[in-house]
């Protein structure tokens, strides 16, 4: 496979997996703001920004969700909002047309042409609920009508890379916000845990083990430790039968972090909870850039967004 076809393979799983994630997230955070007349909008919404690597505006400007909204989920620009990672999505799969499947190229295509008509809906959940359709419609089609060949272990490497990553980011969320954050309940429900949760401890809940689900439960698919599964499998995959023996740098950041968190006692994590995921987002982003120098080798860095291109 061309590496160029590869790496729009890859980025494919990443934004359309963002655009996933960052719904769920700003859909916990705007739901908050409007079912607490007390909670403190412009914290909050500084907070989230920086926890999404977003410049916030200067001290003396109040920031509301309205800014959060337009920076997180409607600037068409930016690969780190919403809409301009679904712009960016469709682009790399017409970069990619002659792999990518008709089913999956027209699922795609037509996300990025309904954009526009549901962008700043008067309730922004209906926004959020339209984006994680689509996003299930796409990860259907990969994973029901795709061979498990390169084409699909390169799109389900960038998925589990960047759901790793945003489920840190959301767990970041409720430990900043403190007691004006979302409930560990509330965050079970954004990520489609909460009954999944209820059922593994057969309703016999807490807030420890509810973080633990999200951080380390093996058999779900939105919890790190079975994200970094995932990517290391892919990686796996990859790699030529001769070289097996070895460990690539992609393999070994993801295995440091996932092993720093399965194999330590949960309330050292919980603790510290700030740092650890933080430490998964940095092992996410060093991996990505292994695996770009591995895979994707080129004389010069391409820009994979953008509508005109």
């Amino acid at each position: 496979m061309l590496s160029r076809i590869a790496e729009s393979l890859f980025w494919i799983g990443r934004y359309v997996e963002r655009a996933d994630d960052t719904a769920r997230l700003l859909d916990v955070h705007v739901q908050i703001l409007l079912e607490d007349p007390w909670a403190e909008e412009d914290l909050a919404s500084r907070s989230l920004l920086s926890v999404m690597d977003r410049p916030a505006p200067p001290p003396h400007v109040e920031v509301g969700r309205e800014h959060v909204l337009d920076v997180l989920a409607y600037d068409r620009r930016s690969p780190s909002s919403i809409a301009g990672a679904l712009v960016a999505a469709r682009e790399n799969a017409r970069r990619a047309r002659e792999i990518v499947s008709t089913e999956l190229w027209e699922s795609l295509n037509l996300t990025w042409n309904q954009l526009p008509g549901h962008m700043r809906p008067l309730r922004p959940h209906d926004y959020f609920s339209w984006v994680r359709e689509r996003a299930a419609v796409v990860n259907g089609i990969v994973d029901s009508a795709t061979s498990r060949d390169d084409t699909w272990t390169f799109m389900v490497l960038g998925r589990s890379i960047e759901r790793a990553d945003m489920t840190a980011r959301l767990l970041t969320t409720r430990e900043l916000a403190g007691a004006a954050g979302p409930s560990w309940t509330t965050l079970l429900r954004s990520c489609g845990a909460h009954e999944a949760f209820l059922r593994t401890y057969r309703g016999n809940a807490s807030d420890e083990k509810a973080a633990g689900f999200l951080l380390l439960d093996r058999l779900f698919p939105r919890s790190i430790v079975f994200a970094l599964n995932q990517a290391e499998a892919c990686l796996s995959a990859l790699e030529p039968a001769v070289q097996r023996a070895s460990v690539d740098e992609a393999r070994r950041q993801i295995g440091l972090v996932r092993t720093n968190l399965e194999y330590r006692p949960l309330m050292e994590v919980l603790d510290r909870l700030p740092r650890e995921m933080e430490l998964v987002q940095r092992a996410c982003s060093a991996a990505s850039d292994a695996i770009r120098g591995r895979y994707f080798p080129s004389a010069s860095a391409t820009q994979w967004v953008g509508e005109a291109l």
